[in-house]
């Protein structure tokens, strides 16, 4: 995934950009409630392109967010986010800690990109 026509992410170069946007994807694809989610159709026939819209949106959370001020307050902000998500496109409450993992995993990622560190999403690839 790549961050489309939005321009540059406050504070990430275009290549940071592009490679978070890669990162986001790779962590969604391997969250097992969310592919579970897919592979059950629990999001009606349309599953796979609400998990495709959830990275886009995890992409534009992050890109339309003003700065971090307190990390525990976003990484809340994001799995609220991540877990409403869940809910509204999938009927699924997931309830195995998973949300907070991937909600962590997304925001350390979003911090090394800020400072042109691509060794998780490196990680992640290979």
């Amino acid at each position: 995934m790549d961050s489309g026509n939005r321009g540059p992410m406050p504070g990430l170069s275009p290549e940071a950009a592009a490679r978070f946007g890669e990162g986001i994807s790779i962590v969604l694809a391997r969250w097992t409630a969310l592919q579970m989610a897919v592979q059950n159709g629990w999001g009606g026939r349309e599953s796979r392109q609400k998990a495709d819209k959830l990275a886009s949106a995890v992409l534009s959370w992050f890109s339309n967010d003003k700065g971090f001020v307190i990390l525990i307050l976003l990484l809340m902000i994001w799995k609220n986010l991540l877990d409403e998500n869940m809910v509204l496109s999938f009927n699924t409450e997931i309830e195995d800690g998973s949300v907070e993992e991937v909600a962590e995993q997304l925001m350390i990622m979003h911090e090394d990109c800020l400072q042109g560190n691509f060794e998780l999403i490196d990680q992640l690839i290979n």
